[in-house]
Order: structure tokens, then sequence, then C-alpha cells
């Protein structure tokens, strides 16, 4: 009966560390995953400084699809290193940096820059925190003015024994 125990105790400690030898891989299988597409989807420098720099300043204006907080700049997503290359290709064509902003916004809309033109369709994006501030000011002032015509009265005695009942209080202990 000893053996027995032994053995299954023996089973159980050889399951255990299958079970954390195969969670340690799963755990590692993504970190590896993200770390493979961005080793081969970086956009390579053409090595001339002048066009690397044009294409980091561009790159700071416009904001990566997939990540959407980060600048192209910042992002190490495939798709950033894409627009990258895109840029750099279109650098080398001899294309300006206006054109290549009007291309990357014809192509993404406006939501790819991260200071869109003030027009009709983002009028709300440039005032609606300025209409925000300003609603929540006349609201404020509209309460304090509520508060400041309300007075302070008394409880009638009824009402302070009704409350003393409910809080469970005696009629000596009213301060």
């Amino acid at each position: 009966m000893a053996k027995e125990i032994m053995n299954l105790s023996a089973g159980w400690q050889k399951l255990t560390l299958a079970l954390r030898r195969l969670a340690i891989v799963l755990l590692l299988i993504p970190g590896l995953q993200s770390a493979a597409p961005a080793a081969d989807g970086v956009a390579q420098p053409v090595g001339d400084p002048v066009v690397e720099a044009r294409v980091n300043k561009l790159a700071e204006e416009l904001r990566c699809l997939t990540c959407m907080g980060q600048s192209i700049a910042d992002s190490q997503s495939s798709f950033s290193s894409d627009m990258k290359r895109e840029i750099r290709a279109m650098i080398t064509a001899g294309k300006n940096d206006k054109e290549i902003i009007e291309f990357m916004v014809q192509r993404y809309g406006d939501f790819v820059l991260y200071r869109p033109p003030v027009k009709s369709t983002t009028w709300l994006l440039w005032g609606g925190p300025f209409l925000l501030l300003i609603l929540s000011l006349v609201f404020l002032a509209a309460k304090l003015r509520k508060r400041r015509g309300q007075v302070a009265t008394e409880l009638t005695a009824t009402e302070h024994q009704a409350a003393m009942q409910l809080l469970g209080k005696r009629e000596g202990d009213r301060p």
C-alpha cells in the first residue's frame, strides 16, 4: 500500500512538472510571435540621413491606425512599418512632404493626422472640449445659484422627534 502511494505521489510530481513546463512554453509563444513580425516587417533605412530625417519627421505627424495612440514613428506594428516604407518610397520618388501627407490623408482619412485640419467634419473635434467646458461652467453656476437661494430651516419638534426615532436616539441626546 505504501509503495502504491509513493508511485502515485511520484506520478503527480511528474504531471505537475510537465504542466509547469507546458505553461511556461505557452506563456513564451505569444512573445515570440509578436517579436518575429517586428524583425521581418521593420522598414529598413535607406542609409541616406536626409531621407531618414524626413521619414522620421513625417512619421511623427502620422497616427498608427492599429495602435491608435501612437505615431507611426513610435509604433512597432507591421502597419506602421508599411507606412514608413511607403513614405520612404515616395521620398525617393521625389515627392515633397505635403504630397506625402495628402496621399496618406486621401488613403486613410483625416484620422491619420495627429493635428487634423479644422473643417466641417472636424469642428466637433476641435470645439468639443471648449463646448464641454462652457456647458460644465453653466451647470456649475446654475447649481450654485440654486444652492444660494435655499435657506436652512430649523426642524419642528415633530420632525426632530421623527428623525431621532429613525436614528434610534433618545430625546435627551439632542445636541
